[in-house]
């Protein structure tokens, strides 16, 4: 009965009716990557989210979970985490035994992999809903929906009889009933109370404009920093007026050392069309307004700041030779 619950945790997934994690208002989610290079050698890859923020991994070679923030826990006791441990300890174990055994059966070939995202989440209006999905090989595989298995078109045959399989055993989906709509929600609630100081946290973007590499004669390239920024979400766009421009290229979100973001925006137009364009930033710190910095407003900083170190430098240098002068 085990060994069945933990294949159908793998490649039990819902489609089409669930919310994503990335819909919802604050979600805990468990993302598992289980690579299966041949009938020997099994990888087993945990890690446990709040959102965008990983807060768990899993050791594979030890059987253990790692708590990467002092809150991890959430308001879960040492004896409710080592059950949950248990579980996820049997469940790769399990996963192995049970997939490897039905390679052949099933028309899996080596080598392949099972990817699979369980976990719970608030809706806006405050309400929890749960999900679990994934795939094999990339693939849609299966769905559990009104407490049967529907296998995916893309499963073909193997899903097909997966699912026979799973639908002659209801305790399965009582168990894992009880899983999503008692146990994860009760987990999300204690986490996002113990860590809500990190969770909550607000910092405003800060953006600035530089001139990049010229990409070609006659052409610029507008870069625009966004810095400083917390929660990671951030959307960042060059503008002609209201017009985003399509050619923007967002590089990689990167995060600074204090737990804030930041990532840079270029833009590759002809000098002669820099003119009118702005760079746009929008984050939830910032109150639904958006930061917009002017491609001009740069330059005219540009040319008050040359303006002013050109007559310094002089300055400087006829004052360093006359002091020479008199030594």
């Amino acid at each position: 009965m085990l060994s069945l619950l933990l294949l159908l945790l793998a490649a039990c997934f819902p489609a089409g009716d669930s919310e994503d994690a990335a819909a919802l208002q604050n979600s805990f989610q468990i993302i598992q990557i289980s690579t299966f290079a041949n009938s020997t050698f099994v990888q087993n890859l945990g890690s446990g989210w709040v959102g965008e923020l990983q807060i768990h991994s899993w050791d594979d070679d030890n059987g253990t979970a790692i708590f990467l923030k002092p809150w991890s826990k959430g308001n879960f006791n040492d004896e409710e985490l080592t059950e949950i441990e248990e579980i996820f300890r049997a469940y790769f174990n399990g996963l192995s035994r049970e997939v490897q055994g039905r390679v052949s059966k099933f028309h899996f070939e080596y080598p392949f992999e099972i990817q699979s995202s369980v976990g719970c989440g608030l809706r806006p209006g405050g309400s929890i809903v749960s999900f679990l999905k994934g795939a094999i090989g990339g693939k849609d595989f299966l769905s559990y929906q009104n407490d049967t298995c529907v296998p995916a078109p893309e499963g073909g045959s193997s899903a097909k009889q997966v699912c026979a399989l799973i639908i002659q055993h209801q305790g399965i989906c009582d168990n894992i009933r009880k899983l999503l709509l008692q146990t994860c929600p009760k987990f999300l609630l204690g986490v996002l109370d113990a860590g809500k100081a990190e969770l909550q946290r607000q910092e405003k973007p800060e953006a600035r404009l530089t001139k990049g590499p010229s990409p070609g004669p006659g052409r610029l390239r507008l870069v625009c920093h966004v810095f400083g920024f917390h929660p990671k979400a951030v959307w960042v766009m060059w503008t002609r007026g209201q017009q985003e421009q399509r050619d923007t290229r967002r590089g990689d979100l990167m995060p600074n050392a204090d737990g804030t973001w930041h990532l840079r925006a270029t833009l590759d137009v002809d000098s002669a069309e820099a003119a009118g364009l702005a760079c746009r930033v929008r984050h939830s710190s910032l109150g639904g307004r958006d930061i917009v910095l002017p491609w001009e407003h740069s330059a005219s900083i540009g040319l008050i700041v040359l303006g002013i170190l050109v007559p310094f430098l002089i300055l400087s240098t006829c004052l360093a030779l006359w002091f020479v002068r008199r030594w």
